[in-house]
């Protein structure tokens, strides 16, 4: 399943929403993304599985590259 992470690039700083970074990631549920993750400096703030016309939709974008962690 794909996953579409939002997130701060880094732990120490102040969430600020015009600062929010996306990637796409493949894997089994939301605890597996967290794990794929924990090694990352990033600040996760919402992940969301992206199934159907949504995913159809999210590869049309400029941005969407699904990452291999």
């Amino acid at each position: 399943m794909v996953f579409k992470v939002l997130y701060q690039k880094t732990l120490d700083e102040v969430p600020i929403r015009e600062n929010t970074e996306t990637l796409y990631l493949e894997a089994a549920d939301i605890r597996d993304v967290r794990k794929k993750l924990a090694d990352t400096p990033y600040n996760v703030e919402f992940i969301q599985p992206v199934t159907g016309k949504f995913l159809e939709y999210e590869k049309k974008s400029a941005g969407f590259k699904l990452e291999k962690i």
